[in-house]
């Protein structure tokens, strides 16, 4: 470290320009052989992290208690554990039923002017839409269908059977219910709306309630903080919704 003493003396401008440069010309070689010093200490970390990064991974799996960890080849990529049947079931169903959430969700814009509605109504459709694209991805690295397989069979039988699904599926609406909604308008709609998806919204804790009473299910870490995450999320709004129903004149 440098100190500098300034020491007031009489003299003229030039002269004290001359000493200024004197001083500083004697000071800079020292200087330079300190910051030089310095730079290069600086550069070593970076060259060796450089030479390191060429050398491959490596990947080490933890051994199991009292045993001995084991160096495994750079090659090594980790794979999925497979789903049981039930976790794929219910992302297959919850995309079903989340889909029909955000179809309630859009018939808002032209039905109501109530600003709380309109807000909750986006506020469901952006996280169930958000939610059906997590799910697809979950249920495609998986290797698993997003849609459950259908039987072969007629037009007539596969509506039907759609139909059944559905109504197999708690919470969901019927042709019936979506239709009075579709017809409804203002106060009539803004009712309509808040309890179908109280109802809605009940069946989908239902869904995760099954899923996690199911043996060997719910297991995978990313299904179960999805589902776990939809019973806290559905259960605020529910509260919400009742909480509208409530204060309506």
């Amino acid at each position: 470290m440098l100190y500098y003493t300034v020491v007031p003396i009489q003299t003229s401008r030039k002269n004290a320009g001359l000493r200024f440069r004197s001083a500083f010309t004697s000071i800079l070689p020292r200087f330079g052989i300190i910051a030089a010093a310095f730079l290069f200490f600086l550069t070593l970390p970076v060259c060796a992290q450089e030479t390191k990064s060429d050398s491959p991974p490596v990947i080490v799996q933890p051994g199991a208690p009292g045993q001995p960890t084991r160096v495994l080849p750079s090659t090594t990529r980790a794979t999925l554990p497979q789903p049981s049947a039930k976790d794929v079931e219910f992302m297959q169903g919850m995309i079903m039923h989340h889909a029909q959430a955000v179809e309630m969700s859009a018939l808002i814009e032209e039905r109501t002017e109530n600003k709380t509605v309109r807000r909750l109504g986006a506020r469901i459709s952006q996280t169930q839409t958000d939610e059906i694209n997590f799910m697809k991805q979950w249920l495609t690295l998986r290797g698993a269908q997003i849609s459950p397989p259908m039987p072969k069979m007629s037009d007539h039988q596969h509506h039907g059977n759609m139909a059944h699904n559905h109504k197999q599926m708690p919470g969901m609406l019927t042709a019936k219910q979506m239709d009075a909604l579709r017809k409804a308008s203002g106060a009539e709609f803004d009712e309509l709306f808040l309890k179908g998806m109280i109802e809605h919204h009940m069946g989908a804790l239902i869904m995760v309630k099954e899923l996690f009473e199911t043996a060997g299910a719910g297991q995978d870490a990313e299904l179960f903080t999805f589902a776990t995450d939809v019973d806290g999320g559905q259960r605020a709004e529910i509260k919400i919704m009742q909480t509208i129903l409530d204060e309506k004149p």
